[in-house]
């Protein structure tokens, strides 16, 4: 039986209607599957051009048969070829545009100025660090304080030195410096190099170059988790640990810090991440580190990285905190998208351990709860000390209070700890 004739008319509607749809779903996937296309070959080549070239075609070809769907063939009385020119020249200008920004590299910033009072400790590893120390007065027969700063990779030379330098006046000396990979400090060119074990072997050659029978660690973010495992390798080298807003022991993805971005800056995050180049070295990152580093160099990546940082920042504090916002981050993105697993032996180890800590929580840090209580239990000599009003750089934005707690714990005076098994009311971070 024929069709009405009404019907017709939208039977072609939406079958014109799933072609399309059908079109931008296979446009969406193009750069998913060149990505894929990315990661499979890595672990087969090395060479740069080879896979670039072939996700770049990847792409193209998929974008071809999106378009493809996407354009319905024109009626009877238009000519075909200006489908196929309409194909053709979204297709060239889109390739055009995606491949200049997947091979023209991304503007770099200038090298890292010198803060006051850097010098470099040249390792037995072959790591070459940026420090800066900060020697007191009147020196007491106490042991040095190192500051481990958090990222992975994420490093303030200059302004980790003038906050916790002020712990110098209670005659430790202090030392703060860039972990490998980080800020000042040396790059490696193949970034499997990178990880916890190095780390750890750098943080006992600090401690031979001082000639300190054991240290004072003040671990920051993933800081606190690079004290512990020196903890579980060193226990008679650690007199005591301040853990500020600790990475957990068993680190977990959380999307909590992102979830607390406004909309202006989620998208502005998006539009970021979002570039070819970043995406591509992201992919190689986690497949074949060394071609990523062959692709995209240190400082380049360097510099998109910590652009969002910077953007990331703001969520990272309570709306109300006082303290210093500003802070001169120099991120190695390298260092930080190094696969870093946790070893079992990190919480293995500590536990039990009669070593004094200190973990500082503040109200609004992106760090779960458990992450600070899992310390706690594992540590039986560690105290909590809840700072409100405070986020992931509780010292800086709540520094009086930070500094007195450090400097009361350092000094073995009593502290203000909190006892309680759940969070206290007020407290705006992950349980």
């Amino acid at each position: 039986m024929p069709l009405p004739a009404w019907r017709r008319p939208v039977r072609r509607g939406l079958r014109a209607l799933g072609r399309a749809l059908a079109g931008v779903c296979v446009i969406v996937l193009a750069p998913v599957l060149a990505l894929a296309t990315l990661a499979g070959l890595a672990a087969a080549s090395t060479a740069p051009a080879v896979l670039l070239g072939a996700a770049l075609a990847a792409f193209a070809a998929i974008l071809f048969l999106g378009l493809l769907l996407l354009l319905p063939r024109p009626a009877a009385r238009l000519p075909r070829w200006l489908r196929a020119l309409a194909i053709l020249g979204v297709e060239a200008v889109v390739v055009w545009q995606v491949a200049t920004a997947t091979l023209h590299p991304l503007a770099a910033a200038a090298a890292l100025p010198a803060v006051a009072g850097q010098r470099t400790w040249t390792l037995p590893s072959g790591s070459r660090l940026a420090y800066v120390a900060a020697v007191p007065e009147k020196p007491r027969a106490v042991p040095p304080v190192v500051v481990l700063h958090g990222g992975p990779g994420l490093a303030d030379l200059g302004g980790d030195a003038r906050f916790f330098g002020a712990l110098a006046a209670e005659g430790h000396p202090v030392y703060v410096y860039d972990q490998l990979g980080a800020g000042r400090s040396a790059r490696l060119p193949d970034p499997r190099g990178y990880g916890l074990t190095r780390d750890v072997e750098d943080l006992e050659a600090i401690r031979a170059q001082l000639r300190a029978e054991r240290l004072v660690l003040v671990g920051h973010s993933s800081g606190a988790r690079l004290a512990a495992a020196y903890l579980a390798r060193h226990p008679e080298r650690v007199a005591k640990l301040v853990l500020s807003s600790p990475s957990d022991l068993a680190p977990a993805p959380t999307g909590a810090a992102l979830a607390r971005l406004d909309v202006a800056r989620n998208r502005d995050l998006a539009l970021a991440l979002l570039h070819p180049r970043v995406l591509a070295a992201y992919t190689l990152a986690r497949v074949n580190p060394a071609t990523a580093h062959a692709v995209v160099g240190d400082r380049e990546l360097d510099t998109r990285l910590a652009g969002y940082s910077r953007l990331l920042a703001p969520s990272q504090r309570c709306p109300a905190a006082g303290g210093t916002t500003g802070r001169d981050a120099a991120l190695g993105a390298y260092a930080n998208l190094a696969d870093r697993p946790t070893p079992a032996w990190v919480r293995q180890d500590i536990t039990g351990n009669a070593t004094p800590a200190l973990v500082i929580k503040g109200a609004c840090d992106y760090q779960s709860w458990s992450s600070a209580t899992g310390y706690l239990r594992a540590l039986p000599q560690a105290k909590l000390v809840y700072l409100p009003g405070a986020g992931h750089d509780a010292y800086r934005d709540r520094p009086a209070p930070y500094l007195a707690a450090v400097r009361a714990f350092l000094a073995d005076r009593p502290l203000r700890d909190y006892t309680g098994d759940l969070p206290p009311p007020g407290y705006q971070g992950p349980p």
